[in-house]
Parts: C-alpha cells; sequence; structure tokens
C-alpha cells in the first residue's frame, strides 16, 4: 500500500496522520463526525485500495474496520499493551496527533503488534456472552447491597436469594426505608434473571450445534455456557504459536519483576479477555469434585498454595487442554452455527 495512516479514534473526532509514499504528500486532521457517514465521506477524497491504515483495538475500531474494508483499504488491528510499550518512556505530552502519528510509523516499519480481527459472527457472540456477564454482575451488585443493609440493621442475611417468600418475618424488622429497598432489589433481580435466562437459551444454540463448543464440553467442568465464553473469546485458536500463549491472552500467565538481586513475588497480569479469566476460573472450580480428573492435583496444591491460588494453576491447565481441541477442530472452527432446518 502506498498510502500509510495512522487512526486515533475518539467519539467525537479519529484524528489522522497520512503519509503518501508515491507524491510525499504529508496530511494530518481530523474526520468528523466519527460516525460511519463521515468516515465514508473522508475515504472518498481518497484512493481507498492504495491506503493502508493501523488503529488500537479500542472501543469504536468495529465501524472503522467496517468501513475501511468496505472501501477496499486495508485495516490493520494494533494492540493497546503493545503499542503503547513500542513507544517507550515517556518524554513528551501525549496527544492524539502523537498516538495517530505513532501508530502510522509503526505500520511504515511493519512493526504493528496486531490483534486478530474476528469474523462478525464472533464478534455477536462476543457481544452476547458479554452482556450476560454484565447482567450477572449487576445482579450480584444489587445482592450486595441489599445484604449490606441487612446487615447495618442487626437482620440475618439470605444466602441465595433477597428475601424471599419466607422474608415477612425479617422484612418487619427493617426500617421503611431498608424494606423498599429489599422490594426494590427483589424487583431488579427478578428482571435481570429473566433477560439472562433469555441469553442463556441463545448461547445453548452454539453449545449444542457448534462443533468447537461441543468438543470444549468434553472437558470437565466446561458446562455449554463456559463453552460458548471460552469459543467466543478464543476464537480462532490456530493463530497462537503455542497454548503458553492462551494462557498469557486471558491474563493468567504470572509476571515476575527482577533487578540485580531482588525478585518480587509474580502477580497475575490480568492483561487479557476478562471473560475468558472468568470462564477458566469457574470451570477450574471443578476440581473440588472427586470425579474431576484434576482432584488429585488441586487437593495438594491448595495444601501448599491454598484455594484460591490452586484453582488458577487448574484454570491455566484447563485453557492448555482447550487450546488442542480447538485447534484439532480445524477447519470447521470459524464456521457460524447454520440455520435450524
Amino acid at each position: 500500500m502506498s498510502i500509510v495512516c495512522g487512526f486515533d479514534v475518539h467519539r467525537d473526532q479519529i484524528t489522522f496522520d497520512l503519509v503518501d509514499r508515491v507524491s510525499g504528500e504529508v496530511r494530518t486532521g481530523r474526520v468528523v463526525p466519527a460516525t460511519r457517514a463521515g468516515l465514508r465521506s473522508w475515504l472518498g477524497s481518497l484512493e481507498p485500495l492504495r491506503l493502508s491504515v493501523a488503529l488500537e483495538a479500542t472501543t469504536g475500531w468495529r465501524f472503522v474496520v467496517e468501513e475501511l474494508e468496505r472501501a477496499g483499504a486495508r485495516a490493520v488491528l494494533a494492540e493497546p499493551a503493545g503499542t503503547r510499550a513500542l513507544r517507550g518512556p515517556k518524554r513528551r505530552a501525549k496527544t492524539d496527533r502523537a498516538d495517530a502519528r505513532h501508530l502510522r510509523e509503526l505500520l511504515e516499519r511493519d512493526a504493528v503488534p496486531e490483534s486478530w480481527i474476528p469474523p462478525l459472527h464472533l464478534q455477536e457472540l462476543r457481544m452476547l456472552i458479554r452482556l450476560r456477564q454484565s447482567l450477572a454482575d449487576e445482579r450480584h451488585v444489587w445482592l450486595q447491597r441489599v445484604h449490606a443493609q441487612l446487615f447495618h440493621q442487626g437482620a440475618p442475611a439470605p444466602r441465595r436469594t433477597v428475601l424471599g417468600a419466607d422474608g415477612v418475618a425479617a422484612r418487619a424488622a427493617l426500617s421503611p426505608a431498608c424494606r423498599e429497598l429489599v422490594d426494590t432489589a427483589e424487583r431488579m433481580c427478578e428482571a435481570i434473571s429473566r433477560e439472562i435466562a433469555g441469553l442463556d437459551q441463545q448461547l445453548s444454540v452454539w453449545a449444542r450445534r457448534h462443533h468447537a463448543c461441543r468438543a470444549l464440553q468434553r472437558l470437565f467442568g466446561v458446562g455449554p455456557i463456559t463453552a460458548v465464553a471460552f469459543y467466543a473469546e478464543i476464537g480462532d485458536a490456530r493463530r497462537l504459536s503455542s497454548s503458553r500463549k492462551l494462557v498469557r491472552l486471558a491474563g493468567l500467565d504470572v509476571t515476575v519483576s527482577e533487578s540485580a538481586d531482588k525478585r518480587s513475588p509474580g502477580r497475575l497480569s490480568r492483561q487479557g479477555a476478562p471473560i475468558l479469566r472468568w470462564a477458566a476460573y469457574e470451570a477450574a472450580l471443578s476440581a473440588c469434585r472427586r470425579g474431576s480428573p484434576d482432584h488429585a492435583d488441586y487437593q495438594l496444591l491448595r495444601e501448599r498454595l491454598g484455594h484460591g491460588r490452586a484453582t488458577l494453576t487448574i484454570a491455566r491447565k484447563l485453557l492448555r487442554r482447550a487450546y488442542h481441541i480447538l485447534v484439532a477442530v480445524g477447519d470447521d472452527l470459524l464456521e457460524p452455527v447454520s440455520p435450524q432446518p
């Protein structure tokens, strides 16, 4: 591509830094508004077939990549953490123009730390599984809010529900404002549970009918929802050269800082997909059960490291197994679910 460009995408505008290698023209500016229509108008002033654009994989990249590919341009999605590391130590103020120029310079040197662009059906599936997790987190927040107020007023906190049908006596001991809070929380939790049930029906179709999801459910502890979460967040495992890189993608790798003779204790990097990390940990919790093939390892690790770190170790093992399972699926890995006959 003879025209290289860097994009810094924001909600109100897209800052660009462009160089035409043939004519030597250098252009900087902004695409306003940062919408499909605004980007199409900007692309109309160029020759998209000669254009190559680098942008970070942050919120807003989807419509930008789709419009660039529709026009015939090449889109290169940059991994944010890797791009920031290549900037080096900060010596000057960070601006939108500097970010766009940095991406353009990396693209010129063919040094962009590329991030994988998943196909459309995987993007949609990721959105559904992340929506489900957001709803579950919101329900948990409501439960925590109620339990805090019940404890504040000296009432026993329920185990699973807010108060339930048997909470008439407990409500009588609460203040009027706390009863209002509990009633509101019950309505909110019921509404959220209905939404989650509807999403589970959609996700169960993928769990039953997709080759990768069915294969992942052969792992002990991986159910329909966690299998879909694994598949949606990992996508094409063949792009990773080893299972160790999948552990890093989930943010479950341990980072160690060393300086001279000093070595700080290792900590989880957490630089990865939160949903994949959640799914791996949820599946690893099944190692507590006697029927799990990892039960013996879990017991030994728990005695030495405790429950949490032992479960994290089992989660890494599950991710490595999931990597090999997905690679074995082969060319069917990126096929969408076929329509119901």
